[in-house]
């Protein structure tokens, strides 16, 4: 296996995209901005109730780390994505996507039984819900990851949906060693309010010891700490992590290390659909770490990346247009 900078462990979903109304996601009483856990018959029937009343907008192949690992490597980076999914129709798109995207992945990550998906529901105010069966990805272990390419990577990238996942955990300590013993940096994100809210144990114990780099949004940085405002919250963050990046919607980011706190402005563009936007936010922010153009830089790239991704329907844009992009913010800071 080829040496990459980014090694990513993440949940491998299949995405199911439909506008609808806030009055469905009140009547089939699911929390707005928030991804809730299912199984495959209650899913089955919500799909359908979806296609004969909401408006379908696509598949897509998705999870939260992959979504990262996509945006990293095609902007330029090189990176290894580590997941399960079952040896079925969905499995062989998925892994294939990722292959198309230039990622590595392995023939360990499949596995007998059904690949996970993922209901994305968008709300009128670009809101994305998700309603998730994770299928054979909720029993990813270590048998399914290939550890080979992390003793030489950059960069170890864990997504907080696997909190809630014992074996998955299991997985994250060890990759989490072999980290710490060969000097890759680590950088996790707290990927959901409702994972702090139902999985904070998982949490807490994936963070360890401490990052070198900790992602979340506002909502998930408050509620992890306890606080009601962002300046404490920033405070308790700073005593697990290096780094710490809370996003803050249109409103921007809030970059801090141990010597430096500033914020740095959003961009102005016609939300259409969240989903996805954080993980091309922290994709972004770690192919410009890896390539050396500081924390200010990072921001802004992030920023302008989903910014895009906030524009339009799915959660990544087509392969070409992150270079596109890179190339455009180049321009900008010539």
């Amino acid at each position: 296996m080829a040496n990459v900078d980014l090694f990513a462990i993440g949940n491998a979903l299949i995405d199911q995209e439909f506008k609808v109304s806030d009055d469905f996601l009140t009547a089939h009483h699911l929390q707005k901005g928030t991804m809730q856990l299912t199984d495959g018959d209650t899913q089955a029937r919500l799909y359908q109730n979806l296609q004969a009343t909401q408006v379908y907008k696509g598949q897509a192949s998705g999870g939260s780390a992959a979504n990262t690992t996509v945006a990293f490597s095609a902007l330029g980076g090189s990176a290894f994505y580590g997941c399960r999914v079952g040896n079925d129709e969905l499995g062989q798109i998925y892994l294939k996507g990722l292959n198309d995207a230039g990622i590595q992945t392995t023939i360990q990550s499949i596995s007998e039984g059904v690949t996970g998906t993922c209901m994305v529901l968008v709300s009128p105010d670009s809101e994305r819900t998700m309603h998730t069966y994770l299928g054979i990805t909720a029993e990813l272990t270590d048998q399914q990851i290939d550890f080979s390419a992390l003793n030489t990577a950059k960069w170890l990238y864990i997504e907080g949906y696997l909190s809630t996942s014992e074996t998955a955990r299991h997985a994250v300590k060890q990759a989490r060693a072999i980290a710490r013993a060969n000097g890759v940096k680590i950088a996790l994100t707290l990927s959901d309010p409702a994972m702090v809210q139902y999985a904070r144990a998982g949490l807490d114990e994936m963070i360890a010891e401490g990052v070198d780099l900790l992602l979340c949004n506002q909502q998930e940085a408050l509620m992890y700490t306890e606080t009601d405002n962002i300046d404490a919250a920033l405070v308790k963050l700073k005593t697990l992590s290096q780094h710490v990046v809370i996003t803050l919607s249109a409103e921007g980011a809030l970059i801090s290390d141990h010597d430096n706190t500033f914020k740095v402005p959003g961009r102005k563009v016609t939300a259409v659909d969240a989903n996805g936007a954080g993980d091309a936010f922290a994709g972004a922010f770690l192919y410009a770490l890896n390539a050396n153009l500081g924390l200010k830089t990072a921001a802004e790239l992030a920023i302008l990346i989903s910014s895009q991704v906030v524009s339009q329907f799915g959660p990544r844009l087509a392969i070409e247009d992150y270079a596109a992009l890179l190339q455009d913010f180049q321009k900008e800071c010539a």
